[in-house]
């Protein structure tokens, strides 16, 4: 079985963020970016280990790199055993907090 997709308050937060910054562009930006983070973080279903460690510490943290347009999005994420990968924060790479 895959594992299940969730998302804390502060990704969730993220998210919306995130959108609200692209729909001052346009709509369709931020619903394609949307979309473009939504695509990539549906690949954790079936491959949660396949992206690289976050942490020395915890080989269970890890980040995904997202590409959207000429930079894109860095999503931290921890696997929780075999049945929930928890999406801890999404950024976009260009933010300041950005690491």
């Amino acid at each position: 079985m895959s594992p299940r997709i969730r998302f804390t308050r502060v990704a969730q937060d993220d998210l919306d963020r995130l959108y609200e910054f692209q729909l001052e562009r346009s709509v369709a930006t931020a619903e394609r970016a949307l979309e473009a983070i939504t695509k990539a973080l549906d690949f954790l279903r079936d491959f949660p280990y396949s992206c690289r460690k976050a942490s020395s510490d915890n080989p269970f943290i890890r980040e995904m790199v997202i590409s959207f347009g000429a930079s894109g999005y860095v999503a931290l994420y921890e696997i929780e055993g075999d049945n929930i990968v928890t999406i801890l924060a999404v950024r976009h790479q260009r933010e300041d907090d950005y690491h």
